[in-house]
């Protein structure tokens, strides 16, 4: 009798045990998977270095056209 209820309280200790530990594996996948996503949205939004200096001399040829367009027009106004 007595082994029959050691027996009992371990399966019920195991069973509960069990549980536990398949609903923490499951929020550990769930986690790895949104772990996952953030890394590609990282990749996708991540500026290279080549990028980010190709956009700067783009950026700083547009101002040096606006600049000599400025001159040009205080040119035209000093002659006046």
């Amino acid at each position: 009798m007595e082994m029959m209820l050691w027996n009992a309280i371990l399966t019920v200790l195991f069973g509960v045990l069990a549980y536990v530990m398949k609903e923490k594996f499951e929020e550990l996948n769930r986690l790895g998977i949104l772990l996952n996503k953030t890394r590609e949205e990282m990749v996708r939004d991540h500026v290279t270095r080549a990028d980010f200096r190709a956009d700067v001399q783009q950026l700083l040829a547009r101002f040096d056209r606006i600049e000599k367009k400025i001159d040009r027009l205080a040119e035209g106004s000093n002659e006046d």
